[in-house]
């Protein structure tokens, strides 16, 4: 028998790329088991494909969502949070959700957490927090007048809503020179740009949207394509500083997944 029978499994899409693992989804998951000792830290990703390259690489092992909660029961644990460490309440947090609810009757408790963008206030949050970072060091880094670029994912799942969202929230709070784009979505890199005209904007810093800096971030942001986020914009004359760094690896964004853990260990005591 284990020597706690409560659990936290900590969900990510996951990335194989890994220094920037350990820096973002293993930098949570060591809070989580610093914030909450009373609880069991596991792990498990939702991208298949990820997970068969890290065993196929690297000899690491993943589990998938429903392999680490059979785990989880043979184990003996009771009590179980599921963390999702996505932004959005997208295809792939209704993947975990949906698997995890599964469960619910094999367990004496089982939560599933919030993903980073969820209610109203986590907005306001984000944007703290986006100012508290990437704001901050484009300003100190690239002068008063540069702007910033977030790079998001983009999905076709309605949740893509989240982008324009988080782009209004960031214009209402007076942030005129900050921009939110996507890879697979809208706003596409054509809509931003267009957007950004007419500001006297020269100096972009742009940086990914995502919880880790894995191959979107290296290729489809800041790779030598010519479609890559970096030269779409330097071919409009701006000149563009890239930072690879997941939201995952800031201090600000790690403590909003704390706070989604610490919501979701307080349900499964009123269970």
């Amino acid at each position: 028998m284990p020597s706690t029978s409560k659990a936290i499994l900590v969900v990510s899409f996951g990335t194989s790329y890994n220094d920037n693992r350990e820096k973002t989804i293993g930098a949570i998951e060591r809070l989580a088991a610093e914030r909450f000792p009373d609880w069991e830290v596991r792990r498990a990703f939702t991208s298949k494909m990820i997970i068969k390259k890290l065993k196929t690489r690297d000899g690491e092992h993943v589990d998938y969502v429903d392999e680490a909660l059979d785990r989880l029961l043979a184990d003996g644990y009771k009590e179980v949070v599921v963390q999702p460490t996505h932004v959005m309440n997208g295809i792939e947090y209704e993947f975990v959700r949906d698997i995890s609810m599964g469960y619910s009757d094999r367990f004496d408790s089982l939560v599933v957490g919030k993903p980073l963008l969820t209610s109203p206030e986590d907005y306001d949050v984000v944007v703290e927090a986006l100012s508290k970072t990437v704001i901050k060091k484009a300003k100190t880094d690239l002068g008063p007048d540069s702007a910033v670029v977030l790079m998001g994912h983009g999905t076709e799942h309605y949740s893509n809503a989240t982008y324009s969202q988080l782009q209004l929230k960031l214009l209402l709070a007076g942030y005129e020179d900050v921009f939110v784009t996507t890879v697979e979505g809208f706003p596409d890199f054509e809509d931003t740009i267009s957007l950004m005209e007419g500001h006297g904007i020269k100096d972009v810093l742009v940086t990914p949207f995502m919880l880790v800096a894995g191959d979107h971030a290296n290729t489809d942001m800041a790779g030598d394509d010519d479609d890559s986020l970096k030269n779409v914009l330097s071919s409009k004359g701006y000149h563009v500083t890239t930072l690879i760094m997941g939201l995952g690896e800031w201090k600000e964004f790690q403590e909003m997944f704390m706070s989604h853990i610490g919501d979701a260990v307080s349900e499964t005591e009123k269970e």
